[in-house]
C-alpha cells in the first residue's frame, strides 16, 4: 500500500473562479482501450453537449491506455481538430493507470472521467461536478443505485453490481451506494493527495480511491443518474469481480492494521460549519464528546453482554473484571481512531497500557459498587446487579474522557498548527 504522500492536510475548499481561457476548470477523463468504434462518436457527443451547457472552461482528454487498433490515431485526429481535446497514450493496460497519469498531469482544478460507450445520461454532468467547483465536496461520484436512478440493464449485471456494493458495506463499512458507476470527479488537491495512496491500476481504482477518501472523512456527493446498459461493453465481469475482491481483501488488512497514513488527506478544522469553534468549549471538545459517546454506547453493550456471559460460569467480581477488561481494550482501540483521530501503530502499545490504567479506575468504581450492592443487599437479583452496573459505569465514562482527553491522547486537541507538525513528525519516523 502505498503511504508517500505530501505532508501537511489539505487547505479549505473554496469555490472555484471561472479563471483564464488557458486553464480549463474542469478536465473529464476519456480512458480507452481498442474503442476505435465509439471513440470518434462519444468525443463528438461530450464536447457539443459541454459546448452547449457547461458556464466554465473545460478539456476532454483521451487517456488510450495500450491499444492496438486505431484508436490511437482516432484520438490524435480528433485532437488536432478540435482545440478542447487532448490525447494521452499510455503503453500498459489498465483503466486506474490511465486515470492516475492524467489526473496527476492535469492544471484543471477538477478532474473527471467518464465510460466511452456513454451509458450515463451526460445531463448528469453539471451536477456531477457543480459541488466540487462551489467547494462544497470533495469527490462527486454517479450513482445508479439510488431511489431517484433510472437504470436499464440486464439482470445478470444488476445482480453482480448490488452484491459487490453489499460487500463493501459490510465488509469495509462503506457508506457511499454505488463504487463501479464509471462517471466521477474530484478537485485537484484531493487528487494530489490521494492518488499516491491508491494502489490500483485496474478496474478496482474506482473503490480504492472512494474507501479511501471516506476513511479520511473526505466529503463524497452523489448524483442520481440515467443510466443504459451497453450490451457490447468488452468488461469481462468475472475477472474483474475477482480482482475486485482481492482488492477488498487488501484495502480491508491496510485499515485494520492502520497502515494508511490517512490524517493526512484531513481538512483544516472549521472547514466544515459543524466543526466551527463554540462559545466556551474548547476547540475539537464537541465532536470528540460525539464520537465518545457513540462509542462508549457500544462498549457498554459489548461489557454488559460479556459480563452476563461470563456471570453463568464465574462469581460476580470475577465476571466483572473480564468483561470489563476485554470491552476497555475495545473502548480504547475505538476512542484512539474513532474519537480521537489517531491512525497507524504509532504508539498503539502505550495507549493500551495507558488505557489498562484508566480500566483499573473503572474496575475500581464498579468493583467497588458491587462490593457495595452485596453488602446492603446480601444476594441481590442479576438485574439488580446490571443496574447498579449501569450507574457506575456512568461515572467512570466520564472520567475515563477526561483521562483520554488529558493523558492519553493529549496531543489530538492542539491548536491546527501544531496538528500539521504532529502529522509530519509521525510519518517521518
Amino acid at each position: 500500500m502505498r503511504t508517500d504522500t505530501p505532508w501537511g492536510t489539505l487547505p479549505a475548499r473554496e469555490h472555484l473562479l471561472a479563471g483564464k481561457a488557458d486553464r480549463p476548470v474542469l478536465d473529464v477523463v476519456i480512458p480507452v482501450h481498442n474503442e476505435e468504434t465509439d471513440l470518434e462518436r462519444c468525443v463528438a457527443r461530450l464536447h457539443e453537449h459541454l459546448t452547449r451547457t457547461f458556464p466554465y472552461g473545460f478539456r476532454i482528454t483521451v487517456a488510450d491506455n495500450a491499444s492496438t487498433d486505431r484508436t490511437p490515431d482516432i484520438a490524435a485526429g480528433l485532437a488536432s481538430g478540435i482545440a478542447e481535446v487532448q490525447a494521452y497514450r499510455l503503453e500498459e493496460k489498465g483503466r486506474g493507470r490511465a486515470l492516475r497519469t492524467v489526473w496527476s498531469h492535469s492544471d484543471a482544478p477538477v478532474l473527471a472521467y467518464m465510460d466511452v460507450d456513454l451509458s450515463t445520461d451526460l445531463n448528469a454532468l453539471l451536477p456531477l461536478v457543480a459541488p466540487l467547483i462551489s467547494g462544497h465536496s470533495d469527490l462527486a461520484i454517479g450513482s445508479r443505485l439510488t431511489s431517484n436512478s433510472r437504470v436499464v440493464r440486464g439482470p445478470k449485471r444488476e445482480l453482480v453490481s448490488r452484491a459487490y456494493n453489499l460487500i463493501l458495506k459490510s465488509s469495509l463499512a462503506a457508506r457511499f451506494s454505488d463504487a463501479q458507476c464509471g462517471f466521477k470527479a474530484i478537485r485537484r488537491e484531493v487528487a494530489q493527495r490521494l492518488l499516491p495512496m491508491v494502489e490500483d491500476t485496474g478496474w478496482f481504482f474506482d473503490t480504492e480511491l472512494l474507501v479511501l477518501a471516506e476513511r479520511a472523512g473526505l466529503r463524497i456527493h452523489e448524483v442520481p443518474v440515467d443510466w443504459v446498459d451497453d450490451p457490447h461493453s468488452s468488461v469481462h465481469i468475472v475477472r474483474t469481480a475477482a480482482e475486485d475482491l482481492k482488492g477488498v481483501w487488501r484495502v480491508g488488512r491496510a485499515l485494520a492494521v492502520g497502515a494508511l497514513p490517512l490524517g493526512r488527506l484531513a481538512r483544516p478544522f472549521g472547514d466544515d460549519p459543524r466543526d466551527r469553534e463554540l462559545s466556551g468549549v474548547p476547540r475539537g471538545l464537541a465532536r470528540q464528546l460525539v464520537g465518545f459517546c457513540v462509542v462508549g454506547a457500544f462498549s457498554t453493550l459489548l461489557y454488559l453482554l460479556l459480563y452476563s456471559l461470563f456471570r453463568a460460569g464465574a462469581g460476580p467480581q470475577t465476571a466483572n473484571a473480564a468483561a470489563l477488561l476485554l470491552s476497555a481494550v475495545a473502548n480504547t482501540a475505538a476512542n484512539r481512531r474513532l474519537t480521537f483521530g489517531v491512525r497507524g501503530r504509532d504508539r498503539a502499545v502505550r495507549h493500551q497500557a495507558q488505557g489498562l490504567v484508566v480500566f483499573g479506575i473503572g474496575l475500581a468504581l464498579t468493583g467497588g459498587s458491587l462490593a457495595a450492592l452485596d453488602a446492603a443487599a446480601g444476594s441481590p437479583s442479576h438485574g439488580t446487579e446490571l443496574a447498579v452496573l449501569v450507574a457506575a459505569n456512568l461515572a467512570a465514562t466520564v472520567l475515563r474522557f477526561l483521562l483520554f482527553r488529558a493523558w492519553v491522547f493529549p496531543e489530538r486537541h492542539r491548536a491546527p498548527d501544531d496538528m500539521s507538525d504532529a502529522i509530519d513528525t509521525r510519518w517521518t519516523a
